[in-house]
């Protein structure tokens, strides 16, 4: 058993864990705290950091063929959260057309008109062709797609090295 190497892949685990829960954490503080509804394409973006999380735990915790395993797995779906987030960074900039079903959401399930207009005053609706927010002028599409290439970077290179 190669220490350097299972330590290497623990290590990977234990990032990649933390900021899978921070990236998570960072979207629902900015969904219910905030009020930003998130589209279609960004719920389709959380769902590798949700695949990650739990994989990088697993990474963490399990031997280290089993670690390289799950951090393989981590890699991809981050590689597939990243081409989402490219996609979707472009159809805000223009670049090419978005989905055609694509529009925002209350997230919210009133049980009576009153509360659905209510809700409508307090929710920031975001459309998928629409940047709800840009920081350092990227969109936070943009950003999703930048930090899932970072982590699948991380995942796959802790994962590939022997």
């Amino acid at each position: 058993m190669n220490t350097a190497a299972a330590l290497r892949v623990k290590t990977a685990g234990l990032w990649l864990a933390i900021f899978s829960a921070l990236t998570v954490g960072t979207v629902l503080v900015m969904q219910y705290g905030y009020g930003y509804a998130p589209c279609k394409l960004c719920l389709t973006e959380r769902l590798p950091f949700y695949a990650a999380l739990p994989l990088g735990l697993v990474a963490l915790l399990a031997p280290e063929r089993i670690g390289r395993i799950a951090l393989g797995l981590a890699a991809l779906g981050l590689l597939y959260g990243a081409g989402v987030g490219v996609y979707h960074a472009g159809a805000e900039w223009g670049f090419w057309p978005g989905p055609s079903d694509c529009g925002g959401g209350t997230g919210a399930n009133p049980g009576q008109v009153g509360d659905f207009l209510n809700a409508l005053g307090s929710t920031k609706v975001v459309d998928c062709s629409v940047a709800a927010l840009r920081v350092l002028g990227i969109s936070l599409a943009g950003w999703n797609a930048l930090v899932s290439f970072a982590l699948a970077s991380l995942a796959g290179s802790a994962a590939a090295r022997p």
